[in-house]
């Protein structure tokens, strides 16, 4: 039988009420676990204060029904302490839970490299991090994810730990977890990764293109070729994007969010109208220059990889990302190109993006070193040929 409320003293402290326990025992007596009784948002609220073991008695009881009562009376919004648990506990998701919602989120299911990040957590932070509530993480709970992933490149680990405080930061916005009190401090990115193809590679690259039996991808690589246009945005190209009066191609939504231009070259257009006349034939009514399934837009391209392997690429060799870095470098190493000009044609969104593609220019280099010790050798000799003078002078004066 369970034991039943009853009033305290309602001259001293009204709406105060007990019940003595039935199991529990305080120096050898019941317990008395101490409710309050008041009305509030239209309702009659019950609220559990606390046991008298616990060291609640009935005055503390009572000016916690005061406070209650005073906010109803202003207006605001009550809530029981039973209550402030339950939203603190919807506050304090872990940072599994926070996941779930980030990638089942319209940004989420949208994220470029979703996959990646799905691969990335579960490999590096679903153990550590999984079941623990963001108001209990700590500095070292980052160093021990670090330390957890010391055989990886510095990129990597920085990329994990940007996905860490992305997830993090999105539960914020969403209240489903406190701010941080730190902050997750990335590792330098200093392994950038610059490849090229040696004259015979690209030589071997280029004659299976011109071979292969499905022309659609070739003609994908011929293009990141001769532009350096990145693979998401050859997949996105459509017709109204080439503008062969203007001499420019449009890329819509690229890497940087910001709609850019780049000049459509001769080779280029040709390769372009090509493709479109092909792509008719097989997909007629697609906006697409190289549709997927269907005549929508492309999302993988696995031919490229049997291409790479028949053209014995070497293995590190990203092709799509890799040509990129081809057209950068095959610029610059001409000294036909400023930096400026070659990160203006990548539509790069800074010069740092740029700039580490001075360190593989070797031959423009040279070149410049050249040049320079020729005009210092011009110097020198034009600074010789005017001492001799003088002292010709000077000797006819002496005479």
């Amino acid at each position: 039988m369970a034991a039943k409320k009853y009033k305290i003293d309602s001259r001293r402290w009204p709406g105060v009420y007990g019940y003595d326990s039935l199991t529990r025992k305080y120096f050898g007596k019941p317990d008395t676990c101490y409710y309050i009784a008041y009305r509030a948002n239209g309702r009659l609220i019950w609220e559990k204060v606390g046991w008298k073991s616990e060291d609640y008695n009935p005055a503390m009881a009572a000016e916690v029904r005061a406070k209650r009562t005073k906010s109803a009376r202003h207006g605001e919004e009550v809530k029981t302490q039973k209550e402030i648990q339950k939203e603190k506990l919807l506050r304090n998701r872990t940072i599994g839970e926070i996941k779930e919602v980030y990638f089942s989120s319209e940004r989420g299911k949208n994220l470029k490299g979703r996959k990646t990040d799905l691969n990335r957590y579960e490999k590096h932070l679903e153990n550590l991090f999984d079941k623990r509530g963001v108001a209990s993480l700590s500095p070292f709970d980052i160093d021990r994810l670090k330390r957890s992933m010391k055989e990886h490149a510095p990129a990597t680990v920085a990329n994990a730990c940007e996905l860490l405080r992305r997830i993090i930061n999105f539960g914020v916005k969403r209240n489903l977890c406190p701010r941080l009190s730190f902050v997750i401090e990335l590792p330098q990115k200093n392994n950038a990764v610059i490849e090229y193809l040696n004259p015979e590679e690209a030589a071997r690259l280029l004659d299976v293109l011109d071979n292969w039996p499905d022309q659609d991808p070739a003609r994908m690589l011929k293009l990141a070729w001769l532009t350096g246009m990145r693979r998401g945005e050859i997949f996105k190209l459509e017709d109204r994007d080439c503008d062969f009066q203007k001499q420019i191609i449009t890329l819509r939504d690229p890497k940087g969010k910001r709609t850019e231009t780049i000049p459509l070259s001769g080779p280029v257009e040709v390769l372009l109208k090509e493709q479109m006349k092909a792509r008719d034939k097989r997909f007629p009514g697609s906006p697409f220059l190289f549709p997927g399934l269907h005549g929508k837009q492309r999302k993988e391209c696995t031919a490229v990889d049997r291409i790479k392997t028949e053209a014995a690429l070497p293995k590190k060799f990203r092709i799509f990302h890799g040509l990129r870095h081809h057209y950068a470098v095959t610029l610059a190493s001409s000294g036909e190109f400023t930096l400026d000009m070659i990160g203006s044609l990548l539509t790069h969104k800074s010069y740092e993006m740029t700039k580490r593609y001075a360190a593989f220019l070797p031959d423009a280099k040279k070149k410049a070193a050249d040049q320079a010790a020729s005009l210092l050798e011009s110097h020198r000799r034009a600074g010789e040929e005017e001492n001799s003078k003088k002292k010709l002078a000077g000797s006819g004066a002496q005479l």
